[in-house]
C-alpha cells in the first residue's frame, strides 16, 4: 500500500523524535557512567588503592565523657581528670619481659598491675595496647618519653579517669566506677557496643550504678583505616558523642563531712532530711572507705581489709541496714491507738515492771516499774508496759498499717545500692512467710519495735519528718539533672488527726526537754532551736529468766556484737520543723547515752550551717563540747587536705 507524501513526512518526524530521545537516554547513561568512573578512578583512587592492598575501613567507638556529680552547693563529688598512663603493644615490644624489666628500672611498677597486664596481653590481640601503670606522675612520664627508643612497644598516654574529691564522705552515696566485667555484661540483656571497649568503666555501686545510663552518655564514632592485621593506619573522620548528664544532689557536702567525722570509728549511721522538701541533706554511714581505690582495681590486701572488718565499711547502713527500731517505734503504736479512739492523752496505764500476756511476762526496761503513766509520761520515760497494753487493744494489723503510712516497711525510691524495704509485719505476713498464726506475744513485741519489726535509718528519718509535718513526705537525693530542677517531695497531708499529731509532738518535746525525759541530757538550750525527739534501745539477744533474776548483764560487759543497738530520732525547731534526724549506732548500748548526743550535735550543725555556738549546749557540757569541736575541726582539716590532693 502506497503512502502519500504527507503520511511519510509525519512518520519520519516521529521516528526522528524517538531516535533523538533514545540517543539522549543513551548519552545520559554513558555520561553518568563516565562521571562515576572518573569519581572512582580519580577522586577515590587513594582509597581504592589502599583497599586493593588488603586494607579496610573500620568504624570504632569513641567513649563518651562521663557526667559530673555535685552537691547542692556546687561542690564536686565526682569528676573526670586527666591522668597519665603507660601502655604496651605486645607485637611492637618483641621481648615483653625484657622491656618490662627495663621499664621497672625507670619507674616503680606495682607487681599486681604487672600480673594483670600479662594476663590481659595473653587474651588480647597483639596490636591492642594494654595498660601497665595508671595515674602516674609527670616526672615518670618524662622518664619514659626520654628513654622511648630503648623501650619498644612502650607508649605514654593521656586519658580521663574518674576521681572522687570527697573520698570516704560520699563513698556510700555516690559509689564508684570500675572496668566492665563479664559479670556486668551478663546482667544486661542487650549490652551497648561501647561497653565492650577495652578498659571502659561503668558504675559499680551507689548513684554511679543506679544512674549509669544517664551518667554514661552516648558514644561517638570514628572511621579508621586498618591494614589486614587490624592495625590502625590513619583516622578518616570522627563524630563526637554525647557527654553524660551532670547530676546535682540534695546533700550538703560540708554537713555530710561533719556527720562522718562525728560518727568517727563507730559502726553507725545518720540521716538528715529536710522537713519542707524531703531533700536528704546528709546520709552518712560509718566506717567508710576511699572509693578512689576501686576505680582502677583495688589491691587484694586493701579489699581483704575492708571485707574482714566486723564494722562492715562497704555496707551503706543508712539504706541497707535493717534494725529493730526499739522505742523509736512507740509513736506509731500510740498513733494507731489514738486514731482508733481507744485511748485519750490523759488515760493512764499501771506499770508494775511487767505485763502478763498468755502466761508469759513481758518486762519493762525499769525493773520496779513506772507506776501510773499517761501517754506523755510513757513516751518521756519510755515505759514499755504502757505500749504493750496499747498494742493488745489496737491489734497488729492497725499498727502495721500505721507504720506504713509513716514510711516504715515500704520501699523508698532513692538511687543508692540495695535500698531495703524494712518490715512492718501483720497477720497475713506471718502466715505467708512462716506458715504460722500470729501470736499475741508477737503483738506485744512489735509494740516496742522488737520482734519481727525492722527499719532502716532512712526510714526512721522519714517517719520522724512525717510526724513533725503531718505530710506524706518522701526522700529526694537528686536535686537537678543538667541544671533542670527535679520535683521535690514535700507531700500531701497524711490524713491523720492533727490533734493526735500535736499530742505526740508534745510528748517528744518532753523526751528532750523535761528533766525526766530520756534525752534530757542531750537537749538544745537555744530557745529558737528547741528539739523534740525519742530515744531507743533495741535488743539483739534474748535475756533468759535466769539472767533477769540474777540481774541483766550490762552492755559494757558483753562482747561488742551482743550489745544492744542505740537509736535516736528527732526534729527541730519544735514549733516550725526544719530538719528531722535519725541516728543508729550498732551495738552502741543505750540510745540516751550514745545515739542522742550524736543526734543533737548533727541537728545543731544542720540548723546553724556551721559550728554551733557553745551557748546552744547545756552549760555542764560546754567544756567537753569545745574539746570535741576542736578535735573534729582538726580532723576535717586533715581530710580536706587529702581531698584537695585528689582534686
Amino acid at each position: 500500500m502506497r503512502r502519500n507524501p504527507r503520511e511519510l513526512e509525519q512518520l519520519n518526524r516521529v521516528s526522528s523524535r524517538r531516535a533523538l530521545l533514545l540517543a539522549g537516554v543513551q548519552l545520559a547513561f554513558v555520561g553518568g557512567l563516565a562521571m562515576r568512573m572518573r569519581y572512582l578512578q580519580v577522586e577515590q583512587a587513594d582509597q581504592f588503592r589502599l583497599l586493593a592492598e588488603e586494607n579496610r575501613v573500620n568504624i570504632r567507638l569513641i567513649p563518651p565523657t562521663r557526667g559530673k556529680i555535685f552537691d547542692r552547693n556546687g561542690n564536686v563529688l565526682a569528676q573526670n581528670v586527666q591522668s597519665y598512663r603507660i601502655v604496651i603493644v605486645r607485637e611492637d615490644a618483641g621481648d615483653v619481659e625484657r622491656v618490662l624489666a627495663d621499664l621497672s628500672e625507670l619507674i616503680p611498677l606495682d607487681p599486681e598491675d604487672l600480673e594483670r597486664a600479662r594476663a590481659e596481653m595473653q587474651r588480647s590481640p597483639p596490636f591492642l595496647p594494654v595498660s601497665l601503670a595508671d595515674r602516674i606522675s609527670w616526672e615518670d612520664i618524662s622518664k619514659v618519653a626520654v628513654n622511648a627508643p630503648a623501650l619498644p612497644g612502650i607508649t605514654p598516654e593521656v586519658g580521663l579517669t574518674r576521681v572522687y574529691p570527697r573520698g570516704a564522705d560520699f563513698a556510700h552515696v555516690v559509689g564508684y566506677v570500675g572496668p566492665v566485667s563479664d559479670y556486668d555484661l551478663s546482667k544486661i540483656e542487650d549490652p551497648e557496643p561501647v561497653l565492650r571497649i577495652p578498659r571502659f568503666q561503668i558504675g559499680k555501686v551507689g548513684l554511679e550504678a543506679k544512674r549509669e545510663v544517664m551518667l554514661r552518655g552516648k558514644a561517638g564514632a570514628k572511621r579508621v583505616e586498618v591494614n589486614a592485621t587490624g592495625r590502625v593506619m590513619r583516622e578518616l573522620d570522627r563524630r563526637e558523642g554525647q557527654p553524660g548528664a551532670d547530676l546535682q544532689l540534695s546533700v550538703d557536702a560540708d554537713l555530710q563531712g561533719y556527720v562522718q567525722a562525728r560518727l568517727g570509728s563507730e559502726s553507725a549511721s545518720a540521716v538528715v532530711i529536710d522537713c519542707e522538701t524531703g531533700d536528704l541533706r546528709a546520709i552518712s554511714s560509718s566506717p567508710s572507705f576511699d572509693p578512689n581505690l576501686f576505680v582502677r582495681g583495688i589491691s587484694v590486701t586493701d579489699y581483704r581489709t575492708l571485707t574482714e572488718d566486723i564494722h562492715r565499711p562497704l555496707a551503706s547502713k543508712t539504706v541497707q541496714g535493717l534494725y529493730p527500731p526499739g522505742s523509736t517505734f512507740k509513736m506509731i503504736t500510740a498513733m494507731a491507738a489514738l486514731e482508733e479512739g481507744l485511748i485519750g492523752p490523759e488515760d493512764t496505764v499501771w506499770c508494775p515492771g511487767y505485763l502478763e500476756v498468755s502466761g508469759r511476762r513481758f518486762h519493762c526496761w525499769k525493773r520496779g516499774g513506772h507506776g501510773h503513766l499517761n501517754l506523755e509520761g510513757s513516751l518521756k520515760q519510755s515505759c514499755d508496759v504502757y505500749f504493750y497494753d496499747l498494742a493488745l487493744k489496737v491489734g497488729i494489723d492497725k499498727i502495721s498499717a500505721m507504720a506504713q503510712q509513716f514510711g516504715l516497711g515500704i520501699h523508698h525510691d532513692v538511687p543508692m545500692s540495695a535500698v531495703a524495704s524494712g518490715l512492718a509485719p501483720d497477720r497475713a505476713w506471718k502466715k505467708r512467710v512462716h506458715g504460722a498464726e500470729w501470736l499475741i506475744g508477737d503483738t506485744a513485741n512489735a509494740a516496742i519495735g522488737q520482734g519481727y519489726m525492722l527499719a532502716s535509718p532512712m526510714q526512721l528519718a522519714v517517719m520522724t519528718a512525717r510526724l513533725a509535718t503531718g505530710r506524706d513526705l518522701t526522700p529526694r537525693l537528686i536535686k537537678s539533672i543538667d541544671g533542670i530542677e527535679q520535683p521535690s517531695h514535700g507531700g500531701a497531708p497524711l490524713g491523720v488527726n492533727e490533734n493526735n499529731l500535736r499530742t505526740l509532738r508534745k510528748a517528744m518535746y518532753a523526751v528532750s526537754n523535761d528533766r525526766r525525759g530520756t534525752a534530757y541530757g542531750s537537749r538544745i538550750i537555744e530557745d529558737a532551736f528547741r528539739m523534740a525527739g525519742k530515744t531507743g534501745t533495741s535488743q539483739v539477744r534474748n535475756i533468759t529468766t535466769a539472767e533477769r533474776a540474777a540481774g541483766v548483764t550490762r552492755n559494757a560487759d558483753l562482747p561488742w556484737n551482743r550489745r544492744d543497738h542505740a537509736l535516736f530520732v528527732c526534729f527541730a525547731p519544735y514549733d516550725k520543723p526544719k530538719y528531722a534526724v535519725s541516728v543508729v549506732v550498732e551495738h552502741g548500748g543505750g540510745g540516751s547515752s550514745v545515739a542522742a548526743p550524736v543526734g543533737r550535735d548533727v541537728m545543731l550543725q544542720a540548723l546553724y550551717g556551721d559550728t554551733p555556738p557553745l551557748a546552744a549546749y547545756p552549760s555542764k557540757d560546754r567544756s567537753r563540747i569545745k574539746a570535741q569541736q576542736d578535735r573534729l575541726h582538726r580532723e576535717r582539716l586533715r581530710v580536706q587536705q587529702e581531698q584537695s590532693g585528689r582534686a
